[in-house]
């Protein structure tokens, strides 16, 4: 991989305002990782009366489909058309759920299951992390 690769994508990171970005194609890969200079300080916990106890929040359940690189999410093929998914909808392995766009090439992001669509965890046009869940199906 060449410096002026390596530029563009440095350059990429600090318009989109990215902490992370990782790169691949044919046998070479790189991941960057921007130093911010933020510190961050953990603040003192403070436990809260037990007459006062809120009751725990279920935490959700489910499958996750994550997001194989760092891009833009987008749920539809354009910005006039339906969207690939919605809740509720079965999908198959292999199916496509959105597009991630990264570098101006847009990649299908896939069904690696099968399943019932329980929830969209992104938002269209919103950038997207390595590993962020996208999608989350019923148990």
């Amino acid at each position: 991989m060449d410096i002026k690769k390596i530029r563009e994508l440095v350059d990429l990171m600090e318009e989109k305002d990215l902490l992370t970005l990782e790169y691949g194609h044919d046998d070479k890969y790189i991941s960057l990782t921007r130093n911010t200079g933020v510190q961050t300080v953990a603040a003192p916990q403070v436990a809260a009366p037990a007459a006062a106890a809120a009751p725990v929040a279920k935490t959700p359940s489910g499958k996750l489909e994550t997001s194989p690189m760092v891009g833009v999410f987008y749920s539809a093929p354009s910005p006039n058309d339906p969207p690939f998914v919605k809740v509720g909808q079965k999908v198959e392995a292999g199916d496509t759920l959105g597009i991630i766009e990264a570098m101006k090439i847009m990649n299908p992001l896939e069904a690696t299951q099968s399943g019932i669509i329980e929830e969209i965890l992104v938002s269209n046009a919103e950038v997207v992390e390595f590993g962020q869940p996208v999608i989350r199906y019923k148990a």
